[in-house]
């Protein structure tokens, strides 16, 4: 499939202007995450880092 329309060629600023604009929108998306602490969640570390739930002390493995 042709078409009469040309390409346009894609320059080295064109492509830092792109990489620029990436890490600012994933910059603001980590900013903008809620950083609230979690309500009725585990203490101590994080049990599915270790594939596993812990609920009232008994472990549950998936």
């Amino acid at each position: 499939m042709t078409s009469g329309a040309k390409r346009k060629k894609v320059t080295a600023d064109d492509l830092d202007k792109a990489m620029e604009a990436r890490l600012l929108r994933e910059k603001q998306l980590m900013e903008g995450l809620d950083k609230k602490p979690e309500i009725g969640g585990p203490s101590g570390p994080e049990p599915t880092r270790y594939g596993d739930w812990e609920r009232k002390g008994i472990c549950v493995d998936f």
